[in-house]
């Protein structure tokens, strides 16, 4: 678990950090190359997120993933068929919390990042493509490489990414499975209130400063 939070703070801070121009500009394996680049820097040359400053994190973390990141993608994806059942009320807060878990998974593992460096397989695509997946390689002093792989869409606002392959699991689908057995359990309204105390927890042990 800590190797995939490690992934996923990578892959999340290397994507935070694209500037809304770059988004629409660059292509995305490009994008992807030059974002990585850039969050080992960060990640080193930051002294609070290296002191574990969860507050100095969490704000990071939110403030930056929200413009490269399609949650209402991956939210409708994690939930799965029933999403089409949700009101648009539910759907606004199945996003809402299903955003803020991911932040608060992702910004406690930002801290980790030490030496770790992307490196990118030949990218594969049509120009005309709208959907793409890009590949790549995190590099590990010590360890055997572990992949990481991306699926970004073009919007009229530029690229985004709307799902992670680390190790050969897509981040969506390990929230799937259990989301689709609490709402069977408990429905739509159950599956809220289970995120809704889940990032009340995460917050709680966080830190108080971080409570929303």
């Amino acid at each position: 678990m800590k190797i995939l939070n490690l992934i996923i703070a990578t892959w999340l801070l290397s994507a935070s950090l694209a500037s809304y121009a770059f988004a629409i500009e660059e292509s995305p394996d490009a994008l992807i190359k030059r974002l990585s680049q850039e969050i080992v820097q960060t990640a080193k040359e930051d002294k609070e997120i290296q002191s574990g400053d969860k507050k100095r994190i969490f704000e990071f973390a939110e403030s930056k993933v929200v413009p490269v990141l399609d949650f209402k993608r991956m939210t409708s994806l994690a939930v799965g068929k029933n999403w089409r059942d949700a009101t648009t009320d539910q759907q606004a807060q199945l996003i809402s919390e299903f955003r803020t878990l991911l932040i608060y998974t992702y910004s406690g593992a930002i801290s980790q990042i030490k030496d770790q460096r992307i490196e990118l397989k030949p990218f594969r695509a049509d120009p005309v493509d709208t959907e793409v997946e890009v590949k790549s390689l995190v590099i590990r002093p010590r360890d055997e490489p572990l992949q990481l792989n991306y699926r970004l869409e073009k919007l009229p606002e530029g690229w985004k990414i709307y799902d992670i392959n680390v190790m050969g699991v897509w981040l969506v689908e390990t929230y799937k499975g259990n989301f689709a057995t609490e709402v069977g359990r408990s429905g739509i309204d159950g599956l809220i209130k289970t995120l809704t105390e889940k990032n009340r927890k995460l917050a709680s042990v966080s830190s108080g400063k971080l409570i929303k």
